[in-house]
């Protein structure tokens, strides 16, 4: 499921109000601390934010290695997908003349289908709806060439292989980029990171209830630092909906596609 990028905008929206609060409480409680009790209002206190500080950039380091992983395996699975492709295409060639003209139709038709595929996101339901119609051709093109195979000549086991195998190379590599399409970091870990960062401005803003004055670069650089960090994770976990995009990627499957002459 993709998120929106309204929705996108509103959590860090959200985390960025929340934090900006939280560091005011923070500061507020721990004035109010200081003047109950002087010498022990951040006696133990150390050990318990650096846990939680510590926490937090753990599970921001391990987030942010996770979606730039995910993110380069899809770069992959599109590099592999118009390798595939353009390695069919050609061992068509192998075919029967007669057979050829029809299946290449075919290839044209569902390079077509593969891109429009891509291009349709985020909208969820239209993608769906053209990787059915790209299924759909995988089914013909598939059908076409078992029945062209058995016409070639002599009935050449090494060509009916040939080209057999990377055609199912090429229909194998679709599932692999549509399970990639739709693995991505649990939900439940973005409201975690969320709950570990409100926590941390709250724990900091207790720590800078020592000045007599609240620092305002302080107060402002952390938390909007903290959530342009959390918004280009989640720009690289979602990569065809803000300002990270694969088309430059896609391009290579446009080349396979002017390549079918």
């Amino acid at each position: 499921m993709f998120p929106s990028v309204a929705t996108m905008v509103w959590y860090v929206l959200s985390l960025l109000s929340g934090m900006v609060v939280l560091l005011e409480i923070g500061r507020r409680i721990g004035i109010r601390r200081r003047s109950e009790d002087p010498d022990g209002a951040t006696a133990g206190l150390g050990a318990v934010d650096g846990a939680i500080f510590g926490l937090m950039g753990l599970l921001l380091a391990f987030t942010f290695s996770a979606a730039t992983s995910r993110l380069d395996k899809r770069r992959d699975l599109i590099v592999q997908e118009a390798n595939d492709i353009g390695t069919a295409y050609l061992r068509l060639d192998v075919l029967p003349a007669e057979r050829q003209p029809a299946l290449r139709d075919l290839f044209r038709r569902y390079v077509d289908s593969r891109l429009a595929v891509y291009r349709a996101l985020p909208n969820v339901e239209a993608a769906q709806a053209k990787l059915k119609e790209s299924q759909q051709i995988q089914g013909e093109i598939w059908t076409q060439a078992v029945a062209a195979t058995k016409n070639v000549e002599g009935n050449s086991i090494p060509a009916t292989t040939l080209v057999l195998s990377s055609l199912n190379q090429m229909i194998d590599v679709t599932t692999t980029r549509t399970v990639a399409m739709q693995t991505h970091t649990p939900p439940i870990i973005f409201v975690l990171l969320a709950v570990m960062v409100l926590a941390a401005a709250l724990l900091s803003g207790f720590g800078m209830a020592g000045g007599k004055v609240r620092s305002l670069l302080h107060m402002i650089a952390f938390p909007l630092l903290m959530t342009i960090i959390i918004y280009v994770i989640i720009d690289i976990e979602y990569p065809r909906i803000g300002f990270i995009r694969l088309e430059r990627f896609d391009s290579l499957l446009v080349d396979v596609r002017e390549s079918m002459k």
